[in-house]
């Protein structure tokens, strides 16, 4: 007998990405393909330049975002992704992110 928890097991990630990633549409690529696979969080541009991401889902849809994010939209020159786990926002425990949304 299999279980189908293995593949609807939720995960949550937080993301840097570096390069050349303002003004090229990426977050805005990102929010896109991230509500395409049922993936809640948000992204923003920092101070220095880097996209930071929080990004929670089914881990296969979680993997193929972070497949993206290594290449980004056309624009875009990736040179580093830094990947941290994160616990799960869950609603039970009052926090939770229902969308996803970009942030400024």
């Amino acid at each position: 007998m299999t279980s189908s928890k293995a593949s609807v097991e939720t995960v949550a990630r937080r993301v840097i990405i570096s390069g050349q990633v303002q003004g090229v549409g990426f977050r805005y690529s990102l929010a896109e393909l991230a509500r395409n696979l049922n993936i809640t969080g948000w992204c923003r541009n920092l101070k220095d330049g880097r996209v930071e991401a929080w990004i929670q889902g089914s881990k296969g849809a979680i993997n193929t975002l972070l497949d993206w994010i290594h290449q980004g939209p056309p624009e875009a020159i990736v040179q580093h992704v830094d990947i941290e786990n994160q616990a799960v926002l869950e609603p039970m425990l009052g926090e939770s992110i229902q969308a996803f949304e970009i942030r400024r």
